[in-house]
């Protein structure tokens, strides 16, 4: 059972555990809900979730833990930051997990692991330099050369989403008005506020006046709805516009797309003809591809971190 290893997602609102062996094969899987706000029940709730698979599972001996979070842990001081399930920020959760569940663990920032995953047995297996992109309710981003995760001095490696969009160089002839976003982090115009899932729905309201989800504006603008068709041409340039910073400076082989903003199909054959526009080379020969594991991606990589 020594190469068997267990991988925990810790979302916002659901907690999920996999056993997975060597071969990537996941033979176990359970999920509870995340307790809202409170630090001591989530990691409780971890603890517990770990037993019950290994009972599940029948496993007798303490198998080593990944688990994927919604921020990282900070260098400077060794507890988690960057975490929009607030609770974690500033406490130190490898060090109780460890601690209570008295055995190995391991911690990544879930887009790390996300990208991890589909580096070693996913949608760029095989590739030697991948960029990995949430496109949810945020816009996360991980680095893998070498099917290993790049984790950068500041833990910060691949935080893509919180670089400010240079919209002064979004090259367009018809684009909404591009008024100022503010991010939450406190700064104006980052990727996030521009490319993620209700960022996208924001544009479309703006100058439609309906507020709809993103499905729904894609159904439109595929029925030839001027609005929608407009605003879904102007993510692509806008992700397009976004993505080139990555390749000017990464020159990742493979782009993997995951979240939910990743589901629309068009993106992967329009954002590329964009991305010549914006990058510094003569032909752009990165793939952009969509993530081969959907949702698993981030508690598969979780496991993979050992």
């Amino acid at each position: 059972m020594s190469k068997t290893r267990i991988g925990i997602d810790l979302g916002g609102t659901k907690i999920e555990a996999i056993v997975m062996n060597s071969d990537g094969e996941i033979t176990h899987r359970q999920r509870v809900g995340t307790p809202k706000d409170d630090y001591q029940d989530a990691i409780s709730a971890i603890h517990n979730l770990v037993i019950d698979i290994e009972t599940d599972a029948g496993i007798k001996e303490a198998l080593p833990v990944g688990i994927g979070t919604p921020g990282a842990i900070s260098s400077k001081t060794g507890l988690m930051k960057n975490c929009n399930s607030t609770c974690l920020n500033g406490m130190p959760l490898l060090e109780d997990l460890a601690a209570l569940m008295m055995r190995p663990v391991r911690i990544a920032n879930d887009a790390d692991c996300f990208v991890l995953s589909e580096a070693r047995d996913g949608a760029a297996k095989g590739a030697s330099n991948v960029f990995g992109v949430i496109l949810g309710t945020g816009a996360g981003g991980g680095i893998c050369i070498n099917q290993d995760l790049v984790t950068g001095i500041n833990s910060i490696a691949g935080e893509w989403g919180h670089n400010p969009l240079p919209l002064n160089n979004l090259i367009t002839e018809d684009a909404p008005v591009l008024n100022h976003r503010t991010c939450y982090c406190g700064h104006r115009d980052c990727v996030e506020t521009w490319v993620a899932g209700p960022a996208f729905e924001k544009s479309f309201e703006n100058i439609s006046g309906q507020p709809l989800s993103a499905p729904d504006i894609v159904v439109l603008a595929e029925q030839n709805d001027s609005q929608a068709m407009l605003v879904l041409e102007h993510y692509y340039n806008l992700l397009a516009l976004a993505l080139s910073t990555v390749i000017n400076i990464l020159d990742p082989e493979v782009i993997v797309l995951g979240g939910g903003m990743s589901n629309i199909e068009s993106l992967y054959h329009r954002v590329p003809d964009y991305l010549e526009q914006y990058v510094f080379t003569d032909r752009v020969d990165t793939k952009l591809v969509k993530a081969l594991h959907g949702d698993s991606g981030g508690v598969r990589g979780a496991a993979w971190l050992w």
